[in-house]
């Protein structure tokens, strides 16, 4: 999987992706939250920048897969914590837990994949509980 450099907007991007499609299905409704709350305005990506990153998280792990059948098989606990330990800023910490909260939350389910991944990055970033937007 490539590295970002950290704390740049497309490595804590890459985490909301990670979490959008880690139970295998995107939804209408999770893109529409991510969107409706301005991800790459608040992520500071440039426009489409947010779908570049997915197609590229995408294509990372197709790479890696090596012939399983979910995109997310590749995904190991060790390589989880390389990607969230590109995220050290404690401010763009919260904004991809928002974004994360928000994708999980839309489709009023939230997957066993996604609540690892939100557990993953609340306890490496030594995060107590989700933050509040404002």
């Amino acid at each position: 999987m490539r590295s970002y450099s950290h704390n740049s907007p497309e490595a804590a991007a890459r985490i909301v992706a990670l979490l959008l499609i880690s139970d295998g299905h995107v939804s209408r409704q999770e893109m529409e939250a991510l969107y409706s709350q301005d991800i790459e305005r608040e992520l500071s990506l440039a426009p489409g920048g947010f779908a570049q990153v997915l197609h590229t998280l995408c294509e990372d792990l197709l790479m890696a897969a090596h012939e399983r059948r979910l995109l997310t098989g590749s995904i190991d606990q060790a390589t989880l914590d390389a990607v969230m330990s590109e995220v050290t800023d404690t401010d763009l910490q919260h904004k991809v837990l928002y974004f994360a909260d928000a994708a999980a939350m839309a489709d009023r389910h939230v997957a066993a994949e996604e609540a690892w991944i939100m557990r993953a990055a609340l306890t490496q970033w030594r995060i107590g509980k989700l933050p509040v937007h404002s």
